[in-house]
Order: C-alpha cells, then structure tokens, then sequence
C-alpha cells in the first residue's frame, strides 16, 4: 500500500515497530471510549488512557507524515531511482493525481492500513488457529489445493504460488467456506455503529431518532442459535456448501462481517481473493500446529478482533501426495528385506 515495509515481526525497521505500535494501542484506546464513561473528562485534562491516546496519535503523525514527504519528493524528482516501481503503491496513484493535502493523505493512509491490512491479518490469524483446533478441516483444505492445482511434484513455493490463478482460485469452494466460516465466529470488525440520518422504525418496533447511533455486534449475531441453528458455535464450513460442494453465500443481512446494503465493504471480492491466495500457498506446502495446545487463545480488545498476543504456531513442510506415496513403496521394499 505504501511501498515500505513495516518489517514489524523481526522489529528490524525500528521508526516502523514504533508507528505499529502507537496505532495498535490508539485503536485499542478509541475502541474502548464505548466502556469507558468518563473519556471526554480524560481527554480534557489529559490524563490518563486519554493522554496515552494522544501520545500514540503524534507518533502515528510523525511516521505518516514524513513518508509522504518523502513519496511527494520522489515524485518530484524524476532522477531519483527510489521513484522505480512507485505506480505500485496506493498513495503514489493519489500523489499522481495531483492529491498533496498531507491532511487528506495521511487520513487516507490511514483508513487503507485498518481497513485493508489489520482486517486481513487478522481473519488470517483466526483462520489458521480454527484449523490447528481442526485438523481434518486443513487436511480437506490441503486436499482441495492440491486437486484445484493439480501439484505432481515436488515444487519450490515460488513454483506452488505460479499455480496460484484465477481457475485455480475459482475451484477452491471448500477454502471459501472455511474462511467465510472464521468471518463468522471471528469478525474482522466486531461491533460496528451507524448514525441515523432520519427517525425511523426498525423492525421489531424499536424507534430511532435522527442523530441516534446504533450499533450492531456481528460477533453475537455470528454465534446466534436463532441465524445458524443449534450448531451456531461450531466450526463447519459444510453450512455454505450446497449439495454439490459449490459455496452459497448467506444474506448479508445475517452475515454482517462485511456490512450490507450501500455499506457494504467495498474491498469484500479482493479481501477474499487475497486470502485464498495466501492460504493456498500456505497449506499447500505447510501444516500447521499450535505451539501450545494447552494455552488459551483470547482476543484484544480494538476496533478489529486481534489475537492477544500473536499466534504461535509449529510449521513443518507438507509432502506431496506423489511423494508420499514414493516413499510409501520405498519403505515397503525397504522391510522386506532381510536384514
């Protein structure tokens, strides 16, 4: 999105470990102001989460600030080789179009990276902790990878990603369900509000003034006996698959991850597009274990549903079916001999 990379696992690019971290606890901190009543006497005084909030927020400034200075300066100065590959980028095509308010930059910036990176990541994260909790489910998943891509060798990851494409992607019905399945029990975006622009009456006879802010809780409404049936909290991505194993969405009005109606999310197909690709490449060539089966994975409380704590995971390379299968024979004629 911004040409850069963050590099915050290893924390090598120590500027961008500490953007990351200032805008994880400012979105923890604007996330928590709906349980915490006396937030507006905190941010008057200046105390308290308040005062850490706009600590977070000057750093978060700073860092965004100086990097569109500097795309602004590549821009300008067509001999500087750092301009190569700059089209690639999100805020070089608004620089391109003659868009230099940092203001409206850095809130542009800003809305990309939660909307499109903690979203992502963070579904991603659910998603492989829910197949380490159902290894029969990631075996399905693998099984379904290696068909849709038709893998007879033993390839390199790069050569596993070049079979990666649109047909492949297309056939891969059951790793969609899986992923709308953790969307479902885990949403990227766990509550969420809308302000009404005018009185109405909502269904159930509930009336809601003009100015009033109502908001909808996705995570409950994804565990409702009354939407999924007496199954509700149960991982399975059978329940939107028809009887030809081809994926059915659900209502959006009942699968709110994404919002419905003129809200919808507008990045849902390429959220889920890019997703499948890195779950393909993934699962096609690694299994996945939890580190510790015994320790409890709990969520932070943010505007998103992060992992607390990361999740850590045991990978170990996954054999090709046709590879296994050598070996299988190979072990065979290996303990028929005699010794």
């Amino acid at each position: 999105m911004l040409g850069i990379d963050l590099d915050v696992l290893s924390r090598t690019y120590e500027e961008g470990a500490r953007f990351a971290d200032a805008f994880d606890t400012a979105n923890a901190i604007v996330s928590f102001r709906f349980a915490d009543l006396f937030w507006k006497v905190k941010r008057f005084l200046n105390i308290g989460s308040e005062a850490e909030l706009r600590t977070s927020i000057k750093v978060v400034d700073k860092f965004v600030y100086k990097l569109i200075k500097r795309k602004i300066e590549q821009i300008n100065n067509p001999r500087d080789d750092t301009q190569s590959g700059k089209k690639e980028y999100i805020l070089s095509r608004f620089l391109e179009l003659k868009e230099t308010d940092p203001k409206y930059l850095r809130d542009i910036v800003l809305n990309f990276v939660i909307a499109g990176k903690d979203t992502t990541a963070t579904t991603i994260s659910w998603f492989f902790y829910s197949l380490c909790k159902h290894p029969d489910i990631q075996e399905k998943i693998a099984k379904e990878i290696i068909q849709a891509t038709q893998v007879s060798g033993n390839l390199s990851i790069e050569e596993f990603a070049a079979k990666v494409n649109e047909e492949t992607l297309d056939k891969m019905n059951y790793l969609h369900a899986a992923l709308s399945e953790t969307l479902r029990l885990y949403p990227a975006v766990p509550v969420d509000g809308k302000m009404c622009f005018a009185d109405d009456t909502l269904p159930h006879g509930f009336t809601a003034h003009k100015g009033d802010l109502i908001a909808y809780l996705p995570y409950a409404m994804g565990r409702m006996i009354e939407l999924w049936g007496n199954d509700a909290e149960e991982f399975r991505p059978e329940r939107w698959l028809n009887e030809n194993g081809v994926f059915q969405p659900k209502s959006p009005f009942v699968f709110t991850a994404f919002q419905a109606g003129p809200r919808i999310c507008l990045g849902k197909d390429f959220a889920y597009r890019q997703m499948k690709i890195f779950s393909m490449i993934l699962l096609g060539c690694y299994k996945f274990k939890l580190k510790d089966e015994s320790k409890p994975v709990k969520y932070r409380t943010a505007l998103t549903l992060p992992i607390d704590g990361g999740l850590h995971l045991l990978i170990s390379p996954r054999l090709n079916p046709v590879i296994m299968i050598n070996i299988f024979f190979f072990l065979n004629s290996v303990n028929k001999q005699p010794t």
